[in-house]
């Protein structure tokens, strides 16, 4: 099975839909396709391997152990991106774990080889350069939305985020197909999980979430979009198509995620 070459397959932010069909097609030419079930490690943090995974499809965890050794979750990547390029670029020990969430497809990248294609082809390079840059400034709102909003509003703000990133929009609101534990949410707004706890019962109970297996829906995105004092989420996002700029889910895609049980 090939990759599909159109930039209508991937989210225009990542590395795939800011890139021209010829140097997707350069990228899809290195390394070989493979597929990972769901937990697989894909790179383990502190090991000196260099190649690089580009996503085809599905979605991974990338976390981190802290001092007290537990593990802490650092970000959400999805179909369209990379992950392991800055030890293919700095030669550094890998410095997070990546997991998948559920099944998964990727290029295996050997870092010689990416690393002579960012040296012939500048539009890689500098699209590359642009995904990290846009991985920093995340990581620096996360920072400032620690100090400046409460604990729900942070939430709604990650929530959002992660709805304009890889949402997708099904018939009973916007589905993000990552499942994020309570403590993960904890982790990426900078609150005690009982906290996270008690926030995502509230939303519930707002009728602005469901939660199920493997995903959640917010059925309001609107009205969570005002709650994380957004004046209109996904407004920046021209690469997705409807309201909010997201994708539909085609018809023979998943069934509607069913409500929690109480």
């Amino acid at each position: 099975m090939n990759e599909a070459i159109g930039p209508e397959e991937w989210p225009a932010r990542s590395l795939l839909g800011s890139l021209s069909p010829p140097a997707r097609r350069e990228l899809f030419g290195l390394g070989v396709r493979k597929r990972f079930g769901a937990g697989a490690v894909l790179l383990r943090e502190g090991m000196d391997d260099e190649h690089v995974f580009l996503l085809l499809s599905g979605f991974a965890k990338v976390t981190a152990t802290v001092e007290n050794g537990e593990s802490s979750l650092l970000a959400v990547r999805a179909a369209g991106d990379t992950v392991g390029e800055m030890a293919a670029v700095t030669g550094a020990p890998r410095s997070a774990t990546v997991t998948a969430c559920g099944p998964l497809t990727v290029r295996v990248l050997p870092s010689a080889a990416l690393r002579e294609l960012l040296l012939r082809l500048p539009e890689v390079s500098v699209a590359l350069a642009a995904v990290v840059a846009e991985r920093l400034r995340w990581a620096n709102r996360r920072r400032l939305d620690f100090r400046g909003y409460p604990a729900k509003v942070r939430l709604a703000r990650l929530l959002v985020e992660l709805a304009a990133s890889h949402g997708t929009s099904g018939p009973h609101g916007v589905v993000i197909g990552c499942r994020l534990t309570q403590p993960e949410l904890a982790t990426l707004v900078g609150a005690a999980e009982t906290t996270v706890h008690k926030v995502l019962r509230a939303l519930r109970e707002e009728g602005l979430l469901e939660t199920g297996y493997r995903s959640t829906v917010i059925r309001d995105l609107p009205r969570l979009g005002r709650l994380a004092e957004l004046a209109d989420p996904g407004a920046d996002r021209p690469d997705r198509a409807g309201a909010y700029g997201l994708r539909a889910l085609p018809e023979e895609g998943p069934s509607p995620v069913p409500r929690p049980r109480p």
